[in-house]
């Protein structure tokens, strides 16, 4: 039985009951005002759980003020006739739950209200280091004036040190609880299961984030999942997952993707369909990652839907936003237009020519495969076509790839890239369709130069590079020659399907592994197919070859021949190539051992585009180094570095180059800064274990190799032989013949050469061997061989007959 009094508080009529306990309408006898009661019955404070919970609100509710988070006004403890009982006083909100106004369908621009309100809300938990991890509309007020207010933090997870004393439930607490009952959350429908299931799974099921159906350790972002399942159902008066059971809920929540929101919501702006995608994104890595930044996209949203209306100001308004809204209602007048672009001027229109730019990644939060090709693959595209301008450095696709996948901060990428400008776009596919919002910034101050939006549809993608390449070049006040503009008009191929697959090709091969290279030829392959003069899909196909035997995906011999022919075939089509030119170049090195024409295949294509970093890295690490002309090969790589300054490989190269001209040192310098910018790449860290070794440093040298081996996970021939090596030469002799059994027992050819075993037995002292070997690997015409008489695991082999006549032979006459 509830008493009629708790405390100074009068009991007028019970409002609702829950999991945390019963809710009363009460008056406050001291100040004379309504309050809501919550009540904890005496018999649940023998759950400390519950009690710990109860508390838990509270402190999480009260720990900041904001209107529209409900305010707690007190928390306490009174004795009755059957025991102990837990209260907390806090504000009476008049008005309905947002469940309850989900009855009849929201209009979008009072759903878009309240959206800003929660969102403000949680902005300010957040802020307080509270993550709520309940949020659904039981949980949300709205008063009769308009006014949100957020409810039960009973889940709250209090995340700064002042309130981490023993309360983080999800992560400490609900490991020592028992496991979920199988058979209950299999078949219990869901009208039936309790709303939130304390210490099995925290949270309310169809309201969950996949980290929170996966019993993962959560934070912010979970909630921004939870607000976009509810501004979901705001909009399309459905929610976003659906199934009978708890166990289908979760298959849907982590597996499936909700129906666009405009099925439910014709009329609803392409932004806000943005908006709720990316708050959706099962990758909480792609989800926004602030509830701030989704807030300003709502607010900026709600702008622009006023000014559309008439009903706000443009006085109010940033240039930004009445321009978009301009464009909206022009939009809105040609319905019928599905393709062409819409564009915007900053006010600054007289500007100095911008010499340096970075093409980042185009964002998407969609999760259709050919999405992420073509986010990626127009701005390499467009990367690769305005590197060709003698009078703009455009930063290489290694350099800006790792800003792929999330949103960034254009001034301070532009700041450390070093160029004046950045052209950043988000992407938006809507089956055939295709929408591309950019925008070209000045770093100098912050200024958008030029904004547009391009509506295409995929047939008419081919044409998306030509334009946005001219719209670049005029923004930035480029004077171009005649020869360059044609240059850009040009169209490489007229045929939108082989373009596609081109892009394909490109997204895999930029991956860089055995299977992706395989994707990748297949790809080319087929543009080709569909375009037979299809020049810069050959030399895509040229680039691959190259490449497959490095990584393992195809012997040399199966596959440089290939690339040659591949090469020749570009450049056959399109002599002005300089990147067919650097593929020539490689397989002229690489495979037939024709040093000089590669190296005037180099200096072609340099002399074709001096700021495409591929021909720089491979002529200086590949060619000169390998020549044992070390200061030209630094300087050519140092060269590749101004064009691509945050790519891992030419870094480490430079630590590569040092290494073969026996500088360990300097080496060691490149190699470990290398790998302060990624601690993870496993190249750097190989040649650093062999710059130890070499040094006398076996133990270091060891931890090294074994820990590249751990990060390349567990597989790597290279690195076992380089470990191999090591063991030979630190006198633990038994280990390096385990490793080299292990090696002889992989098929040779694909995933062990015999240049790997001749490693071994050099470390081992055996000459002979490791000669034999030696000449396993010229037979194979092993890429590596180029490096014979600079590899430094071979320099005791160095005054044998039979070393001195290999070397002739690769064409490298004795040092």
């Amino acid at each position: 039985m509830t008493p009629d009094t708790i405390s100074h508080y009068r009991i007028l009529s019970k409002l609702g009951a829950g999991g945390m306990g019963e809710v009363y309408l009460a008056e406050d006898l001291n100040l004379g005002r309504r309050v809501a009661l919550k009540l904890l019955p005496a018999r649940f404070t023998q759950d400390p759980e519950r009690v710990r919970r109860f508390e838990q609100e509270a402190r999480a509710a009260s720990a900041t003020s904001h209107p529209n988070i409900l305010t707690i006004y007190e928390i306490g403890q009174v004795e009755t006739e059957t025991g102990a009982m837990h209260f907390m006083a806090m504000e009476f909100v008049e008005g309905q739950t947002l469940r309850q106004r989900l009855k009849r369908r929201l209009a979008m621009d009072e759903a878009i209200e309240v959206a800003i309100q929660i969102g403000s809300g949680l902005a300010a938990a957040h802020g307080a280091g509270i993550t709520h991890r309940d949020i659904k509309p039981e949980n949300i007020m709205i008063r009769q004036d308009g006014y949100v207010k957020m409810l039960d933090f009973g889940l709250a997870k209090l995340t700064e040190s002042a309130f981490a004393s023993g309360d983080d439930l999800a992560d400490t607490h609900a490991q020592n609880l028992e496991p979920p009952r199988a058979d209950l959350y299999a078949t219990t429908p869901l009208a039936a299961r309790p709303e939130t299931s304390p210490g099995i799974i925290l949270g309310t099921v169809s309201y969950m984030s996949p980290e929170q159906a996966r019993g993962l350790k959560v934070d912010t972002r979970t909630d921004i999942f939870s607000f976009g399942i509810v501004f979901y159902e705001m909009i399309a008066g459905r929610a976003p997952f659906e199934g009978k059971t708890t166990a289908d809920m979760m298959v849907s929540i982590l597996d499936r993707q909700p129906a666009p929101i405009s099925r439910y919501a014709p009329n609803a702006p392409e932004e806000l369909e943005w908006i709720i995608s990316r708050a959706l994104a099962k990758d909480r890595d792609e989800r926004y990652q602030i509830i701030k930044t989704l807030l300003t996209d709502l607010k900026r949203l709600q702008k622009r839907m006023l000014f559309d209306t008439g009903s706000e100001d443009t006085a109010e308004l940033t240039l930004d936003e009445v321009t978009a809204a301009q464009e909206r209602r022009l939009s809105s007048k040609d319905s019928g237009r599905t393709t062409g672009a819409t564009t915007r001027l900053s006010s600054g229109s007289q500007r100095a020519p911008l010499d340096s730019l970075a093409v980042l990644p185009f964002f998407t939060t969609s999760d259709d495969p050919n999405a992420a090709y073509l986010a990626e693959g127009i701005p390499e595209s467009l990367i690769l076509n305005l590197s060709r301008l003698s009078e703009l450095r455009v930063m290489a696709w290694s350099t800006v790839a790792r800003f792929r996948g999330r949103e960034v901060d254009a001034l301070a990428i532009g700041r450390d890239l070093g160029v004046r400008a950045i052209f950043a776009g988000r992407m938006y596919q809507f089956a055939d369709d295709l929408v591309i919002k950019t925008e070209l910034v000045d770093i100098g101050d912050g200024s958008q130069i030029w904004g547009g939006q391009y509506r295409r549809k995929l047939d008419d993608l081919f044409t998306i590079e030509q334009d946005l390449s001219r719209e670049i070049c005029d923004h930035l006040r480029l004077r171009l020659n005649e020869e360059e503009r044609e240059r850009l008009a040009r169209h490489y191929t007229e045929n939108a399907a082989a373009y596609q697959a081109y892009l394909k090709g490109r997204y895999h091969w930029n991956q860089r592994t055995a299977k992706a290279l395989r994707k990748a030829i297949e790809s080319f392959e087929e543009a080709i197919k569909l375009d037979g003069d299809y020049a810069l899909a050959y030399a895509g196909l040229a680039d691959c070859y190259c490449l497959a035997s490095i990584y393992g995906a195809a012997p040399p011999k199966a596959v440089m021949p290939r690339a040659k022919a591949a090469a020749l075939k570009a450049l056959d089509l399109d002599d002005g190539l300089a990147e067919a030119h650097t593929s020539l170049a490689a397989a002229m090195v690489w495979f037939d051992w024709d040093w000089e024409a590669s190296e005037r295949e180099f200096k072609r294509a340099i002399e074709l585009n001096p700021h495409y970093a591929v021909a720089h890295h491979w002529y200086g690490s590949v060619l000169l180094a390998a020549q044992g002309r070390f200061d030209e090969a630094l300087s050519s790589e140092r060269r590749a570095l101004e064009l691509e300054p945050l790519s891992l490989v030419i870094n480490s190269n430079l630590g590569f180059i040092c290494y073969q001209a026996g500088r360990f040192e300097e080496a060691m310098e490149h190699l470990t800064r290398t790998l302060e910018m990624d601690d993870n790449f496993v190249y750097a860290r190989f040649h650093l274990g062999l710059c130890h070794a070499h040094r006398g440093g076996y133990d270091k040298a060891i931890a090294e190799l074994e820990r590249a081996m751990e990060q390349a996970g567990g597989r790597g021939a290279l690195i076992q032989a380089a470990l191999g090596y090591v063991y030979g030469v630190a006198g633990r002799r038994d280990e390096a013949l385990r490793i080299l059994a292990q090696l002889q027992t992989f098929p040779m050819n694909r995933d062990v050469s015999p240049f790997y075993l001749a490693m071994i037995h050099s470390g081992l002292g055996d000459k002979d061997q490791a000669l034999k070997w030696l000449e396993s690997a010229y037979e194979e015409r092993y890429n590596w061989l180029v490096w014979l008489r600079t590899e430094q695991m071979f320099a005791s082999l160095h005054g044998e007959a039979m070393f001195i006549d290999l070397a002739r032979r690769v064409g490298l006459d004795e040092r």
